[in-house]
C-alpha cells in the first residue's frame, strides 16, 4: 500500500511539475519596480517615464498612474507604420519615395519628395499617410492587430488614427512593443526589424547608440501629448525608455511640451548614467 501511494504520488508530481514550474518562472520573471523621483524635469507640466533594463530585473517609472493611462501615440507610431509598410510590400527599402504631393506645409523639410530615412528624420506625416493609404484599412487593421499595438482602434481613418484620434498607446506598452521589437521577436522578418532599426538611430558613438521616435498631438478631448521613446545601447547592456508629457490645455501648454520632450528625456537618461 505504502509503496503504491509513492507511485501515485509520483506520477502526480510529474504530471503537474511543469505547470507548477512555470508559475514559478513566472513569479521569479516578475521585475522588481522603483519609483523614480523626476518632478523636477517636468515643472508644472504632467509627465510619465518608464526605464527597463535588458535583462528584465528592474522597471523604472515616474508616475506610474500616468505611465498605465493611454494617449495617443502620434509620430511614435512611425516606428510601427514602417514595419507594416515594409511587410506588406508598400515600401521596399529604405530608399523607397513617395513623392510630395505639391501641398505646401508650415515645417519646411515636409515640402519635397522623402524616402522612408528622410521619412522617419524629419517625421514627415504626408509621407507616412501616403504609406497607410496605400496599406489600406484591411491590411493596416490585420498588421495592427498581429503586432498587438497599444488598443488596436484604426477607426479614426486610414491617415488619421494615430494623429490624435482613436488609436491609444500607454508608455508601459510602448516599453513592451521596444522589447519585441529590440529583441526581434515581433512577428515580421529580420530584414524589416534592421532597416526600421537603421532609420532609429539618433547617435552613434564608440560608448553608444541610441535609437528613439518622437511625437506629439493634440487629441480630441483637447489633451496635448508628447513623446520620446526609444532605447539606449551601451557596453553595459540595452536600456528601454518611455516618456511622454501631457497637459489639457494644448493651445497653452502644446509649443512647451512639444520643445521640452528631447531635453528632459535626454536630462533623465543623465541623470541615471545612460548618457
Amino acid at each position: 500500500m505504502r509503496c503504491t501511494s509513492h507511485i501515485a504520488m509520483v506520477r502526480r508530481c510529474a504530471r503537474w511539475t511543469p505547470a507548477f514550474l512555470l508559475l514559478v518562472a513566472s513569479a521569479f520573471s516578475q521585475p522588481t519596480e522603483r519609483i523614480l523621483d523626476l518632478g523636477k524635469h517636468f515643472g508644472t507640466l504632467s509627465g510619465a517615464f518608464v526605464l527597463s533594463r535588458i535583462p528584465r530585473d528592474t522597471i523604472f517609472r515616474y508616475n506610474p498612474a500616468q505611465c498605465a493611462t493611454r494617449f495617443s501615440p502620434a509620430s511614435t507610431f512611425k516606428i510601427p507604420n514602417s514595419l507594416i509598410g515594409l511587410e506588406t510590400g508598400v515600401i521596399h527599402d529604405i530608399h523607397t519615395e513617395i513623392p510630395w504631393d505639391s501641398i505646401v506645409r508650415p515645417i519646411a523639410a515636409w515640402n519635397r519628395d522623402h524616402d522612408l530615412a528622410s521619412a522617419i528624420r524629419y517625421s514627415v506625416v504626408p509621407y507616412y499617410q501616403e504609406l497607410a493609404r496605400r496599406v489600406g484599412k484591411q491590411q493596416m487593421q490585420r498588421w495592427v492587430d498581429t503586432l498587438g499595438y497599444g488598443n488596436r482602434d484604426i477607426s479614426g481613418g486610414i491617415d488619421l488614427f494615430w494623429l490624435g484620434s482613436t488609436m491609444m498607446i500607454s508608455a508601459d506598452e510602448q516599453i513592451e512593443f521596444l522589447r519585441n521589437f529590440h529583441a526581434g521577436t515581433l512577428p515580421v522578418s529580420q530584414r524589416s526589424l534592421a532597416i526600421v532599426k537603421e532609420i532609429l538611430i539618433q547617435e552613434f558613438s564608440p560608448e553608444y547608440t541610441l535609437r528613439a521616435k518622437t511625437g506629439f498631438a493634440t487629441q480630441v478631448d483637447g489633451f496635448a501629448v508628447g513623446w520620446y521613446v526609444g532605447y539606449l545601447e551601451t557596453k553595459k547592456g540595452c536600456s528601454l525608455f518611455a516618456m511622454n508629457i501631457i497637459s489639457p490645455d494644448a493651445e497653452r501648454d502644446g509649443e512647451r511640451i512639444f520643445q521640452a520632450r528631447v531635453p528632459i528625456a535626454r536630462a533623465i537618461l543623465h541623470e541615471l548614467g545612460l548618457l
